[in-house]
């Protein structure tokens, strides 16, 4: 695989079961670079343990006196300086390309859950997660898959090279044989420790990311209420959290460090020592002498790899087992079985008895928001999931037609569901509303339905061309130019361009005022009559401009009718869609229908105006 042929046409069915199982699979996917690199780094470091024999010959060669033998050293070392040189830049270059095709591979599979699972993914796993996940956690991951295989060269060099030194001079290559392994293993002790450590700092990271996402996310609201400071020492103390959790983990790994250097060093004090007493006896040659102890000496470099794979695997273990959490997660309990249906017909949820008659603008009214948000991903086709996996209710239904049951793009299309807070990307406005439709409704007409006039006069004026087109003016991400309700119309219409089968709002006017809610009410009617639409409110401007009312209490739908019909007959209704305590609720009259619908209408416009 190379860097340009990235990203992967198709980035594989992953591995979830647990965090190293994920990195096995990652692993095993690179199988040829792994390879590829696994070879650069052998001739590397056989290349590396071949100098120690060469210095060897050209010391003995000097003191021989043989010109000769000196010249041939020479050259052997300069080939191997050739050797050396070029299998470490192929390694680096194999090793890092090893990693970052792990990272791309991570984050497309991220991508694509966060595709298919849309606005549930950040009910279901907390933002801050998400975002350490496709940061961070990314490149730790890419970091342990690129490890590999130079520690796998390393270890395989240190096995060759005892294995040389213990037939080429047994009285030393032994001692060095026998020394090896207790150095590669003597911070294994230390490992679980240091593990420990890493995953409670990475745990503490994650809760400090998740807050500090949150706070940025509600800065408008925290000021609005004085409530900043108090975030913001919280993230202090957060922050200082994640400080000494870092300390303690950086301490064990200078311990492991220190023992890596210790030990070594003992080794090679002892090598010097009993090596110079044999040449001194005769016993050996000086050059066999300054053969092993250079050997020993370059040995210290691939046994720094141990080292390595030991952090790499402990920073990208959990880091493997958050991604998992996240790639784990599903649209539904169930695999699509339904394949070449487009759904059409009625909208229906069995859980709570919701009816969307095809073709009608339906709105619902719900006293919970959680509970309205809820059960529009429900209709979206996202099945709540219990703990087990299972589905908690059976899956939403188009037609005769469960859209858990058929493939994801064909759900996609058939209902849209727009959320209560719905982001815009940066790019020009033209941009934002090319997004795939039925090509019936126009952009224009869409803006004009939402109600967005002044928001392209806005743009207008601050466009590029001198004819002042707002359809080439850039907005900035997520909209941040923009007033809260110039976004939620921008929105508003993206989602009536794409015209599907069914189109499902949660709060698409929260955020304008009255005026301007009316008139968004009436041209969502008007440009989607004949084809269904559920708009969850209990606003009465929107509501008494739909087709029919249902009024969802306590998960099950429990009236269904018009506006004005509700508020006469269902004090339940009345009570949500009014905002009346008990005592006003006890106090007024059931047929006064005309006084109510004014009051509430009056109440619920004042509300919106003092909330805008």
């Amino acid at each position: 695989m190379q860097i340009r042929d990235l990203p992967y046409s198709d980035p594989g069915d992953p591995d979830v079961r647990s965090g190293p199982r994920f990195l096995y699979w990652l692993g095993r996917n690179q199988l040829a670079g792994q390879l590829k690199s696994l070879s650069w780094g052998l001739l590397h470091q056989l290349g590396i343990a071949g100098l120690p024999v060469t210095v060897g010959l050209a010391v003995q060669a000097v003191i021989d006196r043989s010109g000769g033998r000196l010249a041939l050293a020479g050259g052997l070392i300069l080939a191997l300086g050739v050797v050396i040189a070029v299998g470490d830049t192929m390694l680096h270059r194999t090793a890092v390309t090893n990693w970052i095709s792990a990272a791309a591979r991570v984050q497309q599979l991220l991508a694509r859950k966060t595709a298919e699972l849309g606005s549930a993914l950040t009910r279901r796993v907390a933002a801050g997660e998400v975002v350490a996940v496709s940061t961070g956690d990314v490149e730790k991951i890419g970091w342990f898959v690129e490890a590999l295989s130079r520690f796998a060269a390393a270890a395989t060099a240190l096995v060759v090279i005892c294995v040389s030194l213990a037939f080429y001079l047994p009285s030393l290559g032994l001692m060095v044989a026998l020394a090896m392994p207790v150095l590669a293993l003597a911070v294994l002790p230390l490992l679980p420790r240091a593990t420990r450590r890493a995953d409670e700092q990475r745990e503490k990271a994650g809760k400090a990311t998740e807050l500090a996402s949150d706070t940025v996310a509600g800065l408008r609201v925290l000021r609005g209420i004085g409530g900043e400071e108090l975030f913001l020492g919280r993230y202090r103390r957060a922050s200082q959290e994640v400080r000494r959790a870092a300390v303690r983990s950086a301490r064990m790994w200078a311990l492991i460090s220190a023992v890596q250097v210790l030990l070594p060093g003992i080794l090679l004090i002892s090598l010097v020592w009993y090596g110079a007493t044999l040449a001194r006896d005769g016993r050996i040659d000086v050059g066999q002498l300054v053969t092993v102890y250079s050997a020993a000496t370059l040995m210290l470099f691939p046994l720094r790899h141990f080292e390595e794979i030991a952090m790499a695997y402990s920073f990208s273990r959990p880091s493997a087992q958050r991604a998992v959490r996240v790639l784990s997660l599903h649209r539904s309990a169930r695999e699509a079985t339904v394949e070449g249906v487009t759904p059409t017909g009625d909208l229906y949820d069995p859980a709570t008895g919701l009816m969307a008659p095809r073709g009608q603008f339906t709105a619902v009214v719900c006293g919970d928001p959680d509970e309205a948000g809820r059960l529009a991903e429900r209709l979206g086709g996202h099945a709540e999931t219990g703990e087990d996996g299972d589905e908690a209710a059976p899956s939403v239904l188009l037609g005769a037609v469960a859209l858990d049951e058929v493939p994801l793009d064909t759900a996609r299309a058939a209902v849209l569901v727009q959320d209560k807070d719905p982001v815009l990307l940066s790019g020009t406005l033209q941009e934002l509303l090319d997004v795939p439709s039925s090509g019936l409704v126009t952009a224009e007409a869409a803006l004009e339905a939402a109600q967005c006039g002044d928001v392209l006069s806005a743009l207008a004026q601050a466009s590029p061309d001198d004819d002042g087109d707002p359809m080439r003016t850039r907005i900035t991400e997520r909209g941040r130019s923009l007033s809260g309700g110039q976004r939620q119309r921008l929105a508003l219409a993206r989602s009536l361009v794409t015209d599907p089968e069914a189109l499902v709002l949660d709060e698409p006017t929260s955020a304008v005022d009255s005026h301007t809610e009316a008139r968004v009410a009436a041209g969502i009617a008007k440009l989607r009559e004949g084809r269904t639409t559920v708009a969850f409110a209990s606003s009465p401007l929107l509501l008494d401009a739909a087709d029919r009312v249902v009024l969802v209490h306590e998960g099950t739908v429990v009236a269904v009718g018009v506006h004005r019909e509700l508020l006469r007959t269902e004090p339940r209704y009345r009570a949500v869609v009014t905002r009346e305590t008990d005592d006003e609720a006890a106090a007024s009259a059931p047929d006064a229908v005309t006084g109510i619908a004014s009051v509430s209408a009056a109440k619920s416009i004042q509300e919106i105006e003092e909330r805008a």
